[in-house]
């Protein structure tokens, strides 16, 4: 390792040890992405301005429909922190190789240029989609608010718990805050009012009259049906 290293010119060595500390960063950041420890980009993270824990989601969801062309455009970040690593990174490996292999130093950089290049727009297509998928499934989340489901664990006077409730025909499991300060039990029959984020609902209570008239109405449908 050692010969093979001296064996090297110092142009070729820089290119080296730039790949090694560029490939480095780059694979934090792409584990940091997969793990939701996102470090300020936003090509998979939501916006802060798209979600207000305050407000409710359907007006968030009006003002992205109304500037959907713009959203469009500005999500895809090709001058980002992961697409300039990844042209880096790329660029310091393609280098290194290439002038290994002898290609004189103005084409080693040429192709290495190109290299990294393509995967700099690979990389910033790559999470514009991952992007995409996470704003059609909050899309989908929406979808829930009105439908009923139960507290999987205990809702806390202004606090989280979770809720489990039914979206796109999958049961599955939120945080949820109660709309109101009583605390809500798990296994308490409730209903979805409103989405505050990717990843959380706000529930309340259903009254029993109010579930006897749900079943009522449920009947009635499959009479009509039938």
């Amino acid at each position: 390792m050692a010969e093979w290293w001296h064996n090297l010119n110092g142009i070729n060595q820089g290119f080296y040890v730039a790949a090694a500390f560029f490939s480095v960063f780059f694979v934090w950041q792409l584990i940091a992405a997969l793990i939701g420890l996102g470090g300020g980009e936003d090509e998979i993270d939501a916006d802060a301005h798209d979600y207000d824990t305050h407000g409710d989601i359907d007006h968030d969801f009006d003002h992205d429909i109304d500037h959907d062309a713009l959203d469009s455009v500005a999500a895809f970040k090709l001058l980002s922190v992961r697409s300039i690593l990844a042209f880096c990174t790329l660029f310091s490996w393609a280098g290194a190789m290439y002038l290994q292999g002898g290609k004189e130093l103005q084409w080693a950089v040429a192709l290495a240029t190109a290299w990294g290049a393509v995967a700099m727009i690979a990389v910033a297509m790559i999470f514009h989609l991952m992007r995409r998928m996470t704003e059609s499934g909050n899309m989908s989340l929406a979808s829930c608010v009105g439908t009923e489901g139960t507290a999987y664990i205990d809702i806390p006077s202004a606090g989280m718990g979770e809720a489990r409730v039914t979206v796109s025909g999958v049961m599955q499991v939120f945080k949820a805050r109660g709309a109101t300060d009583a605390v809500i039990p798990a296994g308490t029959p409730i209903t979805v009012t409103r989405v505050l984020s990717p990843n959380t609902i706000e529930v309340k209570t259903i009254e029993k009259s109010e579930s006897s008239e749900n079943f009522q109405k449920t009947s009635n449908a499959k009479e009509t049906q039938s």
